[in-house]
């Protein structure tokens, strides 16, 4: 930056000197030489402004050589430092993926992948995205997101992601192809990691459970219950908007997991008193076996493992996942 300073304070310098050059050369006014000099400069080609005089061709001359070879040099070290800012930006992002912990994998990051990522921001969610256009990289950054260049059905762009490290992945690519195969690498990079993924044929879901996806997600059909619900019970579909961590609204619906040293464990509903502390409805419970209980009773007991759904304000949950 400082070389670019310089150069530029040169060139300046040299409009400068070449004006007074033409002024003392040629005996012309200070507007005519300053217009001489700017064309000279810039190899515009205009016609001259007065017929030159042997000394002010010489002048000339030396104002193009040195003034194109200025401004190719000042190009050319404004072209490096944007090349070398977006290498330190890149190394600068693997750092931080390197060092990412406990997060989510967005693999692709189109039109559903971008509504994804934008969500988990808000809630202050990690993650890291695979990508490889370059258009959407620039988003990416400009966005201050964490990703990999690189092919999410790849293993190596998966392990550049940290799938080994991840909680979850979710593959949002152009093709089913892509996502099953995504879906299989992942599974064997990591089988413990939570995959959901989308799902557009029908016939693709059976395909992505059997490898391993453990959520398949069809927008069209969601889309469509979706739909639905506003048209027939527009109050229900409105609540559930609220509760889903709705913008500008302090109620959501969270998913706790009981944890071997939380407080709720082997209490009933009533001993943990939730409603009276923490003012949060457990509205279901899911057992590690799968069961749910769905509206629960008070006497109903809270078993290490349990997953349960609370509806709250935002404080209060974050304050129950914390003990749990």
């Amino acid at each position: 930056m400082e070389q670019i300073k310089r150069a530029t304070y040169f060139l300046l310098t040299l409009i400068l000197l070449g004006s007074i050059g033409y002024m003392i050369i040629e005996k012309w006014n200070f507007l005519d030489s300053l217009y001489m000099t700017l064309i000279s400069i810039t190899t515009t080609g205009f016609n001259e402004v007065h017929p030159l005089s042997y000394g002010g061709r010489i002048l000339t001359m030396t104002i193009i050589i040195t003034g194109v070879g200025t401004i190719a040099y000042i190009g050319g070290r404004a072209a490096q430092l944007i090349i070398e800012t977006q290498i330190f930006r890149r190394r600068r992002v693997d750092k931080k993926v390197e060092k990412t912990q406990n997060h989510y994998i967005v693999c692709g990051y189109g039109r559903l992948g971008n509504l994804i990522c934008d969500e988990l921001a808000a809630q202050g969610i990690p993650f890291v995205v695979i990508e490889n256009d370059d258009a959407r990289i620039d988003d990416l950054i400009e966005n201050e997101y964490l990703f990999v260049n690189a092919d999410a059905t790849t293993d190596e762009g998966l392990i550049k992601a940290g799938i080994d490290r991840a909680r979850g992945l979710v593959a949002v690519l152009p093709t089913d192809a892509e996502n099953l195969y995504t879906t299989l690498s992942a599974k064997v990079l990591n089988p413990n990691i939570f995959v959901v993924t989308r799902a557009v044929e029908e016939e693709t879901e059976k395909k992505l459970i059997r490898a391993g996806a453990n959520r398949v997600v069809k927008p069209y059909e969601i889309g469509a219950n979706r739909m639905v619900n506003l048209l027939l019970r527009p109050s229900v579909a409105d609540f559930i908007d609220i509760v889903s961590h709705q913008k500008g609204v302090d109620l959501g619906l969270e998913e706790v997991v009981v944890g071997p040293n939380s407080f709720l464990k082997d209490k009933t509903i009533a001993e943990s008193e939730v409603r009276k502390r923490l003012n949060i409805i457990i509205v279901a419970i899911r057992r590690p076996s799968g069961e749910f209980i769905y509206n629960p009773t008070p006497d109903v007991i809270i078993y290490e493992g349990d997953r349960l759904l609370a509806i709250g304000q935002i404080a209060q949950l974050n304050q129950l996942n914390q003990l749990s």
